[in-house]
């Protein structure tokens, strides 16, 4: 299980300099786009192949561009032992700074 967090809850954490490990699980081309500052960039189709990349003794927050991929990402990590929580409503309700 995993709870969810508003753009805005995600925002404030940055804002406020929090030490965040943010996974944005869109495409490589959507990533280029805009992300939030700091994020790293795993699809939601390399989730399951790259899991070894990601540490299971941090939290992550995922992220993508409605909430739909980052909500399937965090179901897949939480299942697998991974503290997660996902940004519901997507960087399509982003309203913070975008790193390009």
């Amino acid at each position: 299980m995993y709870e969810e967090l508003t753009p805005e809850d995600v925002e404030r954490l940055v804002r406020n300099h929090t030490p965040l490990s943010i996974i944005d699980v869109r495409e490589p081309f959507e990533f280029a786009g805009g992300h939030i500052p700091g994020a790293i960039n795993i699809s939601v189709n390399e989730i399951q192949n790259r899991i070894g990349e990601i540490n299971k003794e941090q939290e992550h927050i995922m992220v993508c561009q409605s909430g739909n991929r980052s909500d399937v990402a965090s179901a897949i990590l939480s299942a697998n032992g991974f503290k997660v929580k996902n940004m519901a409503g997507g960087m399509m309700n982003w309203h913070g700074p975008i790193e390009r």
